[in-house]
């Protein structure tokens, strides 16, 4: 999986940022985090500048920052497979 999304995997992706916010249970801070920086990496790309801000900011920073360089794609499928797991 390299490069641009396919519209279909789009399509999938928007689906899941909003069933996200419908989850039954509210996920661990760590899912929320790695949630946040794929979804930055999706729809952002590469993570620019330096970390600033509070502990909270500074933590979603390092977690987009820390997936720098992985495709639109990759970050679209992860997102979706993690959101699929907690809506299971």
């Amino acid at each position: 999986m390299t490069g641009k999304a396919s519209q279909s995997l789009k399509i999938k992706f928007k689906r899941s940022s909003k069933k996200v916010w419908d989850l039954s249970e509210r996920p661990s801070n760590n899912q929320l985090l790695e949630l946040y920086a794929l979804f930055k990496q999706a729809t952002d790309g590469d993570c620019q500048g330096r970390a600033s801000g509070g502990m909270k900011e500074r933590a979603k920073w390092k977690a987009w920052n820390a997936i720098s360089g992985m495709s639109e794609s990759e970050a679209m499928e992860r997102y979706c497979s993690i959101v699929d797991e907690l809506d299971g």
